[in-house]
């Protein structure tokens, strides 16, 4: 069995992380400010959030204060893409940057530090709250 998936690229690969589950990381090296990955996304409202919330789907779905093409005041997307996958820090090494396109929004993973090969990619989740209690954030 495979302990490592890798995208396309190869620049990417997905392996399971102790006490995370899945995790996303590099397989070049990314200097801050690189590109990491581009994904289009689907959004939804508040009404689809109270049922996507009773699904394994919460863990994977990204919420963005203030921004909604839809009007609401949290816009909540799933991405579809590696970004998914990427684990909580509070020394996070990447961010997610959005963009409004005609085609819908896009979440971008770009690198806020240098990241090594092999290194696990990490971002700060802002949702917190969201997650149900039993989820225990591991650093």
């Amino acid at each position: 069995m495979l302990d490592r998936v890798f995208d396309r690229s190869d620049a990417l690969y997905v392996k399971k992380v102790p006490q995370k589950g899945r995790g996303l990381f590099a397989n070049i090296p990314f200097k801050a400010g690189d590109l990491i990955e581009r994904a289009p996304t689907w959004e939804f409202d508040d009404k689809q959030a109270s049922l996507i919330d009773l699904t394994g789907i919460l863990e994977y779905y990204f919420v963005r204060g203030g921004r909604s093409q839809k009007g609401d005041a949290t816009a909540r997307y799933v991405v579809f893409g590696l970004a998914s996958l990427v684990n909580h820090s509070l020394s996070p090494n990447a961010k997610t940057v959005w963009a409004d396109e005609e085609s819908g929004a896009w979440a971008t993973l770009v690198a806020i530090d240098d990241i090594e090969v092999d290194e696990e990619i990490t971002q700060k989740y802002t949702n917190l709250s969201d997650y149900p209690k039993s989820i225990n954030f591991v650093e």
